[in-house]
């Protein structure tokens, strides 16, 4: 595997675990780092790069997966306790066409 990759699944747990913990503090809710990770996805999806630098759909995908698996460590206490493999996995089998993709 790349190393690069191995960094960016690090990464991506530390923010998990970080944002676990501000929830746990009560310095925010699961509710307030859900819209914010959805706002992230929605700036995203809305880029004009994707209409007028050809970028790719799957690109796109690429962008937004780190974004899924962390609403997915946000949800419920079997998301928060799985790791990075069994979050993968579950974005892959959760993942919905974008409307330009239909």
């Amino acid at each position: 595997m790349n190393p690069a990759n191995l960094q960016l699944e690090g990464l991506i747990m530390a923010v998990a675990a970080v944002n676990r913990l501000l929830a746990e503090k009560g310095l925010l809710t699961p509710g307030d780092i859900e819209m914010a990770l959805k706002r992230a996805e929605a700036r995203i999806t809305s880029d004009d790069r994707f209409r007028n630098e050809d970028i790719r759909l799957a690109n796109r995908d690429a962008m937004c997966f780190p974004i899924r698996v962390l609403l997915l460590a946000n949800g419920d206490e079997d998301c928060a306790a799985a790791g990075f493999s069994e979050l993968a996995r579950r974005v892959g089998q959760t993942k919905q066409p974008f409307n330009d993709q239909r």
